[in-house]
Parts: C-alpha cells; structure tokens; sequence
C-alpha cells in the first residue's frame, strides 16, 4: 500500500512539474533572453550570479527545513488522506505556482521582495505594512529557530559537529567556485566527499555544550552570515547540504519500494481532533510547507531572484523545488502511518515529529542493508542541518525586509538604515534572539501557521494584482489566493475565539492585528485595480 501512494505521489508530482510548470511559465511571460538582477545590479554581496543546480541547492535547503516533515506527520491525527490529497493538490497547484511566479515578479522588479512588488502594484501604505508583518514574522522565525537548533545539538551532539565542519567546508567551496574557477562537477564530487568525512566525523567527536552556550553561538553566527557575500557561504553551503536531503530522499524512497512498509493509520480519523481543531482550515495550516508556505515567497523574492542568472532556470528552481519538497512531505506522511494510531499518539507526545520520521527511515533503509540506527541518526542530521539553513537564511531576509522599510522614496535621500547591512541585521538579530533567550516564544507559535498562510495569500495577491495591471490572464494565481485567504482568515478567528476562551489576550489582539493587516491589504489592492481600470477605460474611449 505505502509503495504505491508513493509511486502515485511521484508520478502526479512529476506530470504536475511538466505538464502544470510549463502553463505557470507561459502565463508568467519567463524570457530568457532578458538580463536578470544578478547580473545587472551585481554587487558582490546579494546579488550574485549562481549556477542553477548551485541555486537549486541553495533554494530547496532554505525552504525545506523541518516543516515539510513537522506539519504532515502532525496532521495524520485527521487520516492519511485528506494529508496526502492536500500535499498534491496544494504542492501543484497552489505551492509550486506561488513559488515560480514569486521568483519572477521579483525579478521583474530589480530582485525586491514581495514588500516592493505589492509597494509598486498596491501602494506605499500596503508595502510599509507588509513589511512591518514580514519583519515582525522573521523574527519569531529566529527565535524559535534558535531554540531548536540549540536544542537539537544538545540532544545530537554529533549533528552540531558535522554541522559546524559544513561551514567550514562550504567556505572552501565557495572560493573553489567562484574565485578559483574550478569546474562545478570537480567541486561537486570533492564537497561531497568531504561531507561524507564531516558527517563521519561528527559521529566519532560529538560536541556537547550547554543550551546558553549555544544560543550565544548561533546568535554570533546568523549575524555573520547574514552580512557575508552569498557566494562565500550562503550559496555553497545550501548546495552542499542539499545533498544529504537527497541522499535521505533517494535511499528512503528505494527503501519504501523494496520494504513495503504498511500502512496501519486510518484513511480519515475524524473532522474535529482534541488539541488540532477542526480538519478546515486546521490541516492546510498545519501542513504548510509541504503544500504552501509563505516563508518559501520571502526566499524566492529576498535571495533566488537576486541569484537567477537566466530566467529560463526559475522554473527549475521555484516549481521545482517545490515539487520536490512536497514528495518530501509524502514520505513523511508515510513513517507515520506506518504505526497504529495507539503508537502514533503516543510518540508523537514523547518523542516528537523528527523522532518519528527518522526512526521511519531508519527501518526502510536498514531494508537496504543500513544499519537501522545509523540511518536514523543520518536521517535526523539531515533535518538539523536544514533547520540551521533555514535560520540563517531567514535572518538575512529579516536584514532584506528591514532596509526596504526604510527605501526612501523619490527623490528622498537614503538614510543609514537603508544603505548600512550591519545596522539592519544587529536589530533583525537582536531582536530574534531577545525573544528567544526570553522563553516566551511558546505562547505566540500557535498563531504563525497562520500567519505564514497569511503571507503566502498576500503573496499571491501581489502576484496577482501585478498581472492583472499588466493586462496578463491571473486565474491561475487568484483562484488560490482566494482560498489561502479563506483558510487563514478562518483559522484566526478560530485561534482568536479559541485564545479568548482561555483569556490569552496576547494572542487575541495579534490575531486582530493580522485581520486588519489582511483587510487593509485587500481593500488597498481593490481601489488599485479599479482606478487602473477607469484609467483604461477613459483611455479607450
């Protein structure tokens, strides 16, 4: 049964790359015969020309992280169908579209954000609140990703060993790259070579240090990497690291054909799960990143667009690396079905979505021939080692969306907060990392699924007003912002009733807030496109 939901999965992901890709990149205008940002506002800094499977690498390791394994595993509380329909579906039709055609209109837009697309097609008032909620979000994605992390290497010492030597390696790299000029094949098969060693490495010299420690550590090395030239770390690094969720990918899906594992959770549990809530909007916020993410729209407008060195590779990279996430998220759809749900519950409370999901590759792989603990180590460094990609990444975008706050307008002179990096990334760092050594994270998490949800619905909606200003068809963006925007604003007032019940006024009024956001948005957009209409209408006639 799990051999063939996983050979129906890759089959529909892969007509749906082609076949759906290509209609997304038609109706997108992609032209490869236009010269991108990367090479027309070169700096040496962000906007730096990147081979495509080099981008490609960078890109999925920045959005994968632990999401795409988190949410599925989570949501099999309300059956492994209505989990897997929604991975499909929304990977093809939903995901990879917000992707794909975020990376171009930012593009289109000199390699901005989503903030200055919606600022250029909506207005200066909707792009400063944008901005304000994506900082705002970004640094809650510090936080909590700097206590994962910390947790991580605490409970794997051996993770943070490797994950430490990654950097070095991938310094290495990157000047064998891009200063030394040495092939990309040669680099390629020397740095995995060398990760191999790393990962070994870790296993035999564990690092163990304390939860302050290494807060301290990672807080000193977002803010490094998040000033760094991408091409000296950013870039090689997500390359690099890539290969292990490839590895895993590969042997986890050679594993599942040859093991058959079974498949013993129900196909549909119930409607309303205690702790969950109800199936709609719950499991499509719940299952973000394996469907839609908006964090994946911030990646592909704050750093792939300011990479693409053709356009022709956007598709590759944005659909395509959704495509593949959500395969991703599959698989972990699948080491969780394969207990009972008694078992599930049970190890969902004391182990947690990672444990589940690499002790599932584990016993596929040791199929193989692996040793099953082995594999389930490798699985679980694997998953660290992305979610430390997604933090630093998301700190340079929190750095991105903080100077754009303060771009000056015409004719206005730049101010320091604009042009400086340093002074953009200390507060984006130290602000993240403030909330983190608070402890008071926790209380404010239940309500960024849907807040993310929220940022891929506005995300589409800039997409989409910016099409439709350009007199191009829409439909194929619309249709989903409409229903992002039905999931989130009913998810937040679920999460709003729900807070108030228990007296959580804090998240009350942050629900509030992002209903107002959204409202003001939308409303912004309307008058936008009706004045934009009236105009052409006074023009024709």
């Amino acid at each position: 049964m799990s051999a063939a939901i996983l050979a129906i999965s890759i089959v529909a992901l892969l007509l749906g790359y082609i076949f759906y890709g290509r209609f997304v990149a038609n109706r997108l205008g992609v032209d490869p015969s236009k010269p991108t940002p990367s090479h027309t506002m070169h700096d040496g800094v962000d906007y730096c020309p990147a081979k495509a499977p080099v981008l490609f690498g960078h890109h999925f390791a920045s959005i994968a992280g632990a999401a795409p394994i988190v949410g599925p595993i989570i949501a099999v509380a309300f059956g492994w169908l209505p989990v897997l329909l929604w991975i499909l579906i929304g990977g093809i039709f939903v995901g990879g579209v917000h992707d794909f055609s975020s990376i171009i209109a930012s593009i289109r837009h000199h390699g901005r954000s989503i903030g200055e697309v919606i600022g250029v097609n909506v207005g200066y008032l909707a792009r400063q609140l944008f901005l304000i909620f994506l900082w705002a979000t970004l640094v809650l994605v510090i936080a909590v990703f700097i206590i994962v992390v910390s947790k991580t290497f605490i409970v794997t010492p051996s993770a943070a060993t490797s994950s430490s030597l990654f950097i070095l390696l991938a310094v290495v790299f990157g000047l064998t790259v891009y200063r030394w000029n040495a092939p990309l094949w040669l680099a390629t098969t020397v740095g995995i070579f060398f990760l191999a060693i790393c990962t070994v490495a870790g296993l035999y010299y564990p690092w163990a240090m304390g939860m302050k420690t290494w807060n301290i550590l990672l807080i000193a090395y977002i803010f490094i990497a998040s000033v760094t030239p991408v091409w000296i770390l950013l870039q090689p690094r997500d390359y690099l690291n890539s290969f292990l969720l490839f590895a895993v990918l590969v042997a986890s899906v050679v594993g599942v054909f040859v093991a058959r594992p079974p498949v013993n959770m129900p196909v549909f549990v119930a409607w309303e799960v205690p702790g969950l809530g109800s199936l709609f909007p719950i499991l499509f916020v719940t299952v973000a990143c394996g469907a839609i993410s908006g964090f994946h729209s911030i990646v592909a407008s704050g750093t792939t667009a300011k990479q693409i060195s053709n356009e022709r590779h956007a598709k590759k990279v944005g659909y395509g690396a959704m495509m593949v996430e959500s395969l991703l998220a599959v698989l972990a759809t699948l080491m969780a079905v394969m207990l009972f749900k008694g078992e599930y519950v049970a190890a969902l409370q004391v182990d947690g979505p990672i444990t589940i999901f690499a002790q599932g590759i584990g016993t596929v792989i040791s199929s193989l021939g692996f040793p099953k603990e082995g594999a389930a180590s490798f699985a679980a460094l694997a998953v660290s080692a992305f979610v430390l990609t997604s933090l630093d990444t998301a700190t340079r975008l929190g750095r991105f969306s903080f100077q754009e706050f303060f771009a000056p307008r015409s004719g206005e002179k730049a101010s320091i907060l604009h042009r400086n990096r340093f002074i953009g990334t200390a507060i984006t760092v130290a602000a993240g990392g403030a909330l983190a050594w608070s402890g008071k994270w926790p209380a404010i998490w239940p309500i960024f699924g849907a807040a993310n949800q929220l940022l891929a619905a506005l995300a589409l909606l800039a997409v989409t007003v910016w099409l439709m200003r350009g007199g191009l068809k829409a439909r194929f963006t619309l249709i989903p912002m409409v229903f992002m925007f039905l999931v989130t604003i009913s998810a937040l007032f679920f999460l709003v009733i729900q807070n108030y019940t228990k007296g959580n006024w804090g998240l009350c009024v942050i629900g509030g807030l992002l209903f107002i956001v959204a409202g003001v948005l939308v409303f912004e957009a309307i008058i936008n496109l009706r004045k934009k209409k009236a105009l052409s209408n006074q023009a024709s006639a």
